[in-house]
């Protein structure tokens, strides 16, 4: 699938993906920071800031006229905000492609901040907290990621604590926009049914003023573990929800590939490991599922699911020997054909929508990573071999990269202790 990349004198970078047969028009505006490039005194502000851009503009003053023009044509819209970066986005029948750049592009440079309403999304932030600590299956990621990477920005979470959302000054939130909301941190990309030359013009025009302030990346993740290391939240559950993670490598790493088919092999599709072993045959629970979480200077590969209250200790066994298979035997040729076919025909799937595809060049590349179409990177999942996810099972399932968090009712941490030490 043809793509272009054009980099502007202000260090603005344009993606256009133009999709001749596809009938909407997707317009996606990433900026590069987010969680882990806060301070612990300002963790949470990223994910507040992109709340209050929607709150009013200097060409659309209130929340409303903001969400009636896109009502007004049917538009999808929403924002987003990770630990490494904010995206802004509508999708739209393609005939509407100027109206939607126009506010998108309106929402990210032109917010106005006003004062009453962060007064009154300080509670809608709040209750997003509150609510995602109701569902442990959602919170129990963040148990792991600050038992993996503690009191440093990895280790935080992306909606921040409720002290830190109740101080935020209207001041807090212009000077960090004026700080990271800049052209050589801001990725734009814009797929369907589109004139790459017309795209590009308006690009130019439109984001003309943004600031051309540049930002140093002043992040740097310490990873450090000797040991396996357990993490447990006490919460009267019905279940108990486990997510181990095995630190793995960064999104840069020529590894990746095979760490995605690694955890292909364990749980892509019904015919995986992980869902005929924990659901079929030993019936421990509704969901499991294997996942690497990869950022530009740290990554882990992370098995998630909830078990019966009674049965923790069975399932950390069985996720355990499950592991230890990787190390010990070679996949299969017909179970790694599989799998690759199950990654890839999934991915073009989804990459059937303007909205996935934006998001597949887009997140690459606000995170400075080589674009690579899709079939590009099927290539690259095509080219692993079942010896290399031997070796890389042999590199990350060992004690000293070993976690396990859990929320639930009490268990017994000792024995789970236990069950950890990987060799």
């Amino acid at each position: 699938m043809r793509f272009t990349e054009k980099v502007f004198p202000s260090g603005l970078r344009l993606i256009t993906v133009p999709m001749a047969d596809n009938p909407t028009v997707t317009v996606l505006v990433l900026t590069g920071t987010g969680s882990e490039f806060e301070t612990k005194e300002i963790n949470g502000i990223s994910h507040f800031l992109e709340h209050l851009c929607f709150k009013g503009t200097t060409n659309r003053p209130t929340s409303i006229a903001i969400s009636t023009e896109f009502d007004r044509i049917g538009a999808e819209s929403n924002a987003f905000t990770g630990e490494e970066y904010t995206g802004y986005y509508a999708k739209a029948d393609a005939r509407h492609y100027a109206k939607i750049l126009d506010v998108v592009s309106d929402v990210f440079l032109n917010p106005t901040f006003p004062e009453a309403e962060i007064e009154k999304e300080r509670g809608v932030v709040i209750g997003e907290i509150e609510s995602y600590e109701d569902m442990p299956q959602k919170t129990v990621p963040d148990v792991l990621n600050n038992l993996l990477y503690g009191d440093q920005p990895a280790g935080r979470t992306i909606l921040g604590e409720r002290e830190n959302i109740r101080r935020f000054t209207r001041e807090d939130f212009v000077t960090y926009r004026r700080k990271h909301y800049v052209a050589e941190t801001t990725v734009i990309i814009v797929a369907g049914g589109i004139d790459e030359d017309v795209v590009a013009r308006d690009i130019e025009k439109i984001f003309v003023g943004i600031s051309r302030t540049p930002r140093p990346d002043e992040r740097r993740t310490i990873e450090e573990q000797r040991k396996s290391e357990l993490a447990f939240l006490e919460k009267k559950t019905s279940q108990t929800h486990l997510m181990f993670g095995w630190r793995s490598y960064p999104l840069g790493d020529e590894r990746v590939p095979t760490m995605e088919v690694l955890s292909g092999v364990l749980s892509a599709g019904m015919s995986s490991r992980l869902f005929q072993r924990i659901r079929e045959e030993l019936g421990l629970g509704y969901y499991v599922y294997a996942s690497n979480a990869l950022f530009s200077n740290h990554g882990y590969l992370g098995i998630h699911l909830g078990v019966d209250n009674g049965r923790v200790e069975e399932a950390v066994a069985a996720i355990i020997n499950e592991v230890r298979l990787l190390k010990n035997d070679l996949v299969s040729f017909d179970e790694l054909e599989k799998v690759k076919g199950c990654l890839t025909g999934s991915m073009f799937l989804e990459l059937e929508s303007s909205d996935h595809i934006a998001l597949f060049y887009g997140t690459r590349a606000v995170l400075r990573q080589p674009l690579l179409t899709p079939q590009e990177w099927e290539e690259r999942i095509r080219g692993v071999t079942a010896e290399d996810i031997m070796r890389v099972a042999e590199d990350i399932f060992v004690d000293a990269k070993t976690n396990l968090a859990l929320i639930g009712p009490h268990q017994d941490k000792e024995k789970l202790a236990m069950r950890l030490l990987m060799e």
